[in-house]
């Protein structure tokens, strides 16, 4: 590991805890490493495990004085920065270091333009105002890669795209020229060609500015890609470290090795195929652009677009591509929950023209798992009263055997029936998933839309969830549209594929096809983007 003497950034025994007496919870407990100009070093490990809690300790940033620092200590150039007095803290954050966070539509302001986002860290920071500031924010949107800087100026955030975004939150952090940037999970909620271009562009600076990065993720494929060294964390504390061909090569600790081996296995060989269970031809769900006092509709948002596919009993069929692409509005098109025109087929019986009021008895056969668990989770329901709502709205068995089904379902979902008088928010969010496919299986369902319900996951339990999907669909032989923009986690599952781009399919084939011998310049694109190669798709 880097000498102490030769580094920027030494943090020694670092301990973390909240609340006092016998409510105090650690979240960080004998946490050290080191930090030296260039270097890149990724901390890694699952939710909960002290990653963000440890970088924001750095900064100052955690909830004082609920927040307290049992022990440890945070040296930047040789001077203890933890407990810091406030001035001193502020002369540091921006000035000498950076933060990048995770999610940069809740870190920018919805009401300011990204020139006065931006700007007011020179201004606050540096005293830089007038013509040189806007020069200034000029070259760092520049120098991040932001298409059109000029005309951009004005934008709100909600006017950017999410790997947009994420550039103008770089931007800012590199305002004042740091020495260290610390990126917390910069890319885990975009598409894979844009984490693509985040990672590359993240490398090129840390190259062109001599700067160090200290990169917190829990995806250990990215680490591969540009971290120097690692460090393991579970429970708050690190149970590995080291250079990371040596982690990758020898991992020592079983933790470790656990997550090197949580990446979902490759599918195995495919259910017997059944019958047809649902099926599309030339589906199109298209938006009207209406302007006018009258509100006329001048032309059409086309968000699915001619889309037709078959999916038979006991086999899935992943539906890939980035945000926008139209991968969620034909899930819900196909399940008649928003307009559609086209023919779509259940069980051989066209269901395109039934009245809404006579669909009811069929969504029963047809559910969906989505994104969000927590978001589509009632938060006033007990999981028994989420997971018997179906139940009850379908008119299915009386109390009692509502009840045997509810404990059935948990039970198949590897939970144990005892949760059931529990509440969503005391679970974690795999735990939640699990809730969600529950509610969608004690119905006995034909078909189910998973709409990305592991992206949201850290990789271990991705792959349970992954593994789950499996026995439940071997068990039942059911029927999967699968949506996601993980291909790694699509290529566990589906044995057909289709790839999306502007509400149209580009490719379409057996999953092994596509995978191995993509023929489309945009699927091209994707498969090395998955790879967390900079690759621009055409």
């Amino acid at each position: 590991m880097t000498d102490p003497q030769d580094s920027l950034l030494v943090i020694s025994d670092l301990g973390v805890a909240f609340g006092r007496g016998a409510s105090q919870a650690t979240a960080a407990k004998g946490v050290s490493f080191s930090l030296r100009k260039g270097e890149t070093l990724a901390l890694v490990g699952e939710s909960g495990s002290g990653k963000t809690v440890t970088a924001l300790s750095i900064l100052g940033l955690l909830p004082y004085p609920l927040a307290h620092h049992p022990a440890g200590s945070i040296r930047y150039r040789g001077e203890e920065m933890l407990n810091a007095s406030e001035e001193k803290l502020r002369r540091v954050r921006g000035n000498r270091i950076g933060m990048v966070f995770q999610e940069p539509m809740t870190s920018l302001n919805p009401l300011h333009n990204i020139e006065k986002q931006v700007g007011e860290v020179l201004e606050v920071h540096a005293g830089i105002t007038g013509d040189a500031k806007r020069k200034r924010v000029l070259e760092l949107l520049s120098l991040v890669g932001l298409p059109d800087v000029e005309k951009r100026l004005g934008a709100l955030p909600h006017e950017l795209s999410g790997g947009q975004r994420q550039r103008v939150m770089i931007a800012m952090a590199l305002a004042l020229n740091p020495d260290i940037l610390i990126a917390d999970e910069p890319t885990t909620a975009l598409d894979v060609t844009i984490q693509a271009q985040i990672l590359e562009l993240l490398r090129d600076l840390k190259q062109r500015l001599g700067m160090a990065l200290l990169f917190i993720t829990h995806d250990l494929t990215i680490v591969r890609q540009i971290a120097d060294t690692v460090c393991v964390m579970k429970d708050g504390a690190i149970v590995e470290q080291g250079r990371v061909a040596d982690i990758f090569s020898s991992p020592q600790h079983d933790y470790t090795k656990r997550l090197l081996a949580a990446q979902p296995k490759p599918k195995a060989e495919a259910l017997p195929a059944g019958d047809e269970i649902i099926a599309a031809e030339n589906l199109k769900v298209w938006f009207p652009i209406r302007r006018g006092i009258i509100r006329r509709t001048v032309d059409h948002i086309k968000a699915v677009d001619g889309v037709s596919f078959s999916i038979a009993a006991g086999r899935t069929l992943g539906v890939v591509g980035e945000s926008g692409s139209g991968k969620t509005t034909l899930g819900m098109g196909l399940l008649r929950l928003i307009g559609s025109e086209g023919v779509i087929r259940f069980q051989g019986e066209c269901i395109d023209n039934v009245p809404s009021k006579n669909l009811r008895s069929l969504r029963r056969h047809m559910q969906i798992v989505f994104q969000d668990p927590f978001g589509s989770l009632s938060p006033r329901l007990s999981v028994g009263q989420i997971v018997e709502e179906g139940l009850i709205v379908h008119k299915l068995g009386a109390a009692s055997e509502r009840d045997d089904r509810v404990a059935e379902a948990l039970r198949e979902v590897g939970l144990d029936p005892a949760v059931r008088h529990r509440y969503p928010h005391e679970f974690s969010g795999g735990q939640r998933q699990r809730i969600a496919i529950a509610r969608a299986i004690v119905l006995r369902p034909k078909f189910l839309v998973l709409d990305e319900p592991t992206s949201a996951l850290d990789v271990s339990v991705q792959a349970q969830i992954v593994d789950l999907l499996r026995d439940l669909q071997a068990k039942y032989s059911l029927a999967y549209m699968f949506i996601s923009h993980d291909l790694r986690v699509v290529r566990a599952l589906a044995d057909t594929l289709i790839v999306m781009k502007d509400g149209t399919v580009r490719e379409s084939g057996t999953a092994e096809q596509v995978f191995t011998a993509p023929q489309d310049p945009y699927t091209k694109a994707l498969m090395a983007a998955a790879l967390h190669l900079a690759v621009t798709p055409s």
